[in-house]
């Protein structure tokens, strides 16, 4: 698996890189995936759904909002996802900020989109394992109006401390950085793309097309 460069260059917000530049991300591109891959773990919950929440069946969690009741409608089990590169993407990112920030800027556009590709890499996973079902889009606590205090029960159900060595800090951000949790839906029908936008991007909060008044559709 390698990082997709045309996406991380999208998350800095270059639409037309130069050659120089993306033959600079081509080239860090390929030392990341040869150094490391990313590494996910997901479970399988059935659903139980109420008025105004669902709850996940064996476990604590209940998901509130409109996201989660949208994004769950005709579902009757989801999956619960982690994915991470680990804490040897964080070393390597501090290494290369201390040579070269511009190069670092670069690295850590890339180890978003490697996670992403895990992400989907995982979702393939899952449709294997459950022949014959539909996977809806995968929703992350933080975003629509899911709860970011979800987070540490999404955590808890998937042990992924112990599995993936990710933990929750205080202000309830994933350590390493470049982790993802997510909900995934589980359906006997096709689903349709629900969300889509800034408002459900796991990189919002960093993406320089939003900084700059801009969408990465636009």
């Amino acid at each position: 698996m390698r990082p997709d460069v045309d996406e991380a260059l999208r998350y800095l917000g270059i639409p037309h890189p130069t050659g120089e530049l993306c033959r600079e991300a081509e080239k860090l591109a390929d030392e990341l995936s040869a150094t490391l891959q990313p590494r996910y773990f997901y479970r399988v919950c059935e659903l139980e759904h109420l008025p105004d929440s669902i709850c996940l069946r064996g476990t604590d969690v209940t998901l509130t909002g409109s996201t989660a009741l949208t994004m769950l409608a005709g579902c009757d089990r989801a999956a619960v996802l982690a994915c991470t590169l680990g804490a040897r993407f964080d070393a390597k990112l501090l290494a290369v900020q201390a040579r070269d920030m511009a190069k670092a800027v670069i690295y850590d556009a890339l180890g978003s989109a490697f996670v992403e590709a895990g992400c989907d890499q995982a979702e393939d996973d899952i449709s294997a394992h459950v022949p014959g079902r539909y996977l809806t889009d995968r929703f992350s606590p933080g975003y629509g109006d899911l709860p970011l205090e979800l987070q540490p029960a999404l955590c808890a159900v998937l042990d992924i401390q112990r599995r993936l060595g990710v933990t929750v800090t205080q202000s309830l951000m994933l350590n390493p950085v470049k982790s993802v949790t997510a909900v995934i839906g589980l359906s006997d029908t096709p689903q349709p793309a629900r969300i889509r936008g800034c408002a459900y991007c796991n990189w919002r909060e960093d993406c320089q097309f939003r900084k700059e008044g801009k969408t990465c559709e636009a």
